[in-house]
């Protein structure tokens, strides 16, 4: 029974060695501090060109909260509103070292794929050049309470709600920021999602050139 548990600790304290994508526990985000609000507002652009990097984790942690993390831990909403509350709006991050969904609740990017899927959003070089990529996911059903021929329509509109927040975190913490459009059936197909995913947007973030 000892030598069981041992081994099974060792195979815990070496997952994501040799190449194997582990999960990636997050920081507390900083929920104080940055430039005042008006002040983002007014610094609030899209920048295209990126000079290659990486987030740190304290970074990555305080940029997923302010886009859709859990303000009131109390009863589990968002930084940014949905339609009925439905949350059907998923985070999934594009990193140099593989595709990860944010848990809001955990504060955790769980491991998908161990596949740099950045270039796929987009094939300009601010796609690979960001240092990370936000994937906007709605699983439609979510959307319980509303008529299914105006699901992504609300869809649409959290999503646009999410895409602001990091538009205005970026302005605050000086980094770079553009959301776009992208060729939607290949991504989700590389990204593996169940028919009732819909990608929705591609945000990219990252240090402006």
């Amino acid at each position: 029974m000892r030598t069981a548990f041992i081994l099974a600790l060792l195979l815990t304290s070496f997952s994501g060695a040799h190449g194997e994508l582990a999960p990636i526990r997050l920081p507390v985000p900083q929920t104080d501090g940055g430039k005042p609000l008006m002040q983002a507002i007014q610094q609030r652009k899209t920048t295209r060109e990126f000079i290659p990097g990486k987030l740190s984790r304290q970074q990555l942690s305080n940029l997923l909260w302010a886009a859709f993390g859990i303000n009131r831990p109390g009863t589990g909403h968002r930084t940014a509103p949905s339609a009925m509350n439905s949350q059907e709006v998923d985070l999934y991050v594009a990193l140099e070292e593989g595709l990860f969904l944010y848990n809001a609740k955990s504060n955790s990017l769980s491991p998908v794929l161990e596949l740099d899927l950045r270039t796929k959003t987009n094939g300009q070089s601010f796609a690979k050049d960001a240092a990370a990529v936000l994937i906007y996911v709605a699983t439609l059903p979510r959307l319980e309470k509303s008529k299914p021929e105006t699901r992504m329509f609300y869809a649409g509109i959290d999503t646009g709600c999410i895409v602001q927040n990091v538009y205005l975190f970026c302005a605050s913490e000086d980094l770079a920021t553009v959301v776009y459009d992208l060729n939607r059936p290949p991504l989700a197909e590389a990204m593996k999602l169940a028919p009732e995913q819909n990608v929705i947007l591609a945000q990219a973030v990252g240090f402006p050139k």
